[in-house]
Formats: C-alpha cells, structure tokens, sequence
C-alpha cells in the first residue's frame, strides 16, 4: 500500500533523513520508533506532503507522492493524526468531524456515529468547542477526524504523548479494534510494550537512517538490541 524508498529530506542545509526505506501493507499496523530528534515526524511529513524530500521515491498504491502538495495525500487516501492533535479549537466536537468527512472510495465506511460508537466520550461532548476537551478527548477527536475523512492509510503521529495512563489504554484499545476491522495503519509511538501488542511489523530509526527492521516475533526475540537502540 505504501513504499517508500530511499527517502532524504531534511530542513535547509540541515539533513535529517538518510536513504529511508518503509513499506505499510494493506490491513497492516507497522510501527515507527525512535528517540526523539531522529527523524520519526520528518518521515510523516515527507509521506504526507508537508515536506518536499531531497531524494527517493513515495508511492502510495499506484500514486507517486514525494515532491507532491499536502492534499495529494489526503486525496490519494492518507489520514494523519498530527503530533499536538491540531483540532479546530473554536468548532464544536460534531463540527471538527463534519468539517473533515469524505467519502472518494464508495460508501463511506466511517461516519460520525461510528466515530461516536468507537469514542462514546465524544458523543457526549458533540457540543463541546474543541478548546473546551481535555486533551486525552482532543486525541479522540484528532482520531475520529481523520477516520472521518474514511482513509485508506493513517498515520498517528505520537498517538499517546502526554496522556494520563488511563487515556493511554483507551487509545491504544481504539487502534487494537481498528486493526481488527483490517484499517492499515503507520504508528509512531514510545511505549514498546503497547507497540508490541498492536504492530506487525517495527522500524527503528536512529539519526535519520532505519537501524532495525523486523516482526513483532523478531523484535521479542531481539528485544535487548532494539531497547539499547532507543536507549531504554
């Protein structure tokens, strides 16, 4: 569904990303880890257009993307939850998920019932500005935006940063469902042990260059090697 290959990007004469390769299969859940500063949200941006690359090639299905405009992405099927969750502050809960809704691929598989049903907080607080959630619900809402805009890839961006615990395990049982109903999904997250659990598949960035690649058996099995990667 997505490959990426050979990706260079950086800001100015700064480069941050060196020969990136990644691939996200459909009804997939691949993990994109690393410390912070070694290139995880660069490689977002670059995929979804907010960043033109230096090299390499994205393609997504039979679409060529890198070098290509923000809403290519988003028309081409690409469904990002931003790092800060970014929602409209001043537009209420069921106007940040009306504001996003799309439909290019037939019947719309996502609408704002199920966006409801998945995240019932959300229903009770449609009336709510955006500025008036807390921010494990702003999350909710940055998820259900994007499904609203019924994607055939998302990406979360530090799904769970800053979150109460409880809120963690609310957002990542969230992303166990939609795995389960098949949503193919590139996640960047820090807790390898909730990653573990959700993700097929695991690449380790480490100054702009993929370090380790594997399975999650792979990635239990060399468990040790990939924690001294992200200095656990």
């Amino acid at each position: 569904m997505l490959s990426v290959r050979g990706l260079s990007a950086g800001y100015g004469a700064a480069r941050v990303l060196f020969d990136v390769d990644l691939e996200v299969g459909a009804g997939e859940v691949v993990a994109l880890l690393g410390r912070n500063g070694m290139g995880k949200t660069t490689t977002v941006r670059a995929i979804t257009g907010l960043l033109p690359p230096t090299a390499g090639e994205i393609v997504f299905g039979t679409t060529r993307l890198d070098g290509s405009p923000p809403h290519k992405a988003a028309q081409a099927g690409i469904g990002l939850v931003p790092e800060g969750r970014q929602i409209f502050p001043t537009l209420t809960v069921e106007e940040n998920l009306v504001a996003t809704a799309a439909s290019r691929f037939g019947p719309p598989r996502w609408t704002k019932e199920r966006v409801y049903d998945l995240f019932p907080r959300l229903r009770e607080r449609r009336r709510q500005m955006g500025s008036q959630l807390s921010g494990g619900e702003q999350q909710m809402l940055a998820i259900g935006r994007a499904l609203m805009t019924n994607p055939k890839l998302m990406i979360l961006d530090e799904a769970t940063e800053g979150l109460a615990p409880l809120i963690r395990r609310e957002i990542w049982s969230c992303i166990a469902t939609l795995k389960a109903e098949g949503e193919s999904i590139l996640v960047i997250d820090k807790s390898l042990d909730a990653l573990i659990r959700v993700a097929d598949r695991h690449v380790v960035l480490e100054k702009g260059h993929v370090v380790w690649t594997g399975t999650t058996a792979e990635l239990v099995a060399d468990r040790a090697q990939v924690e001294k990667r992200l200095h656990v």
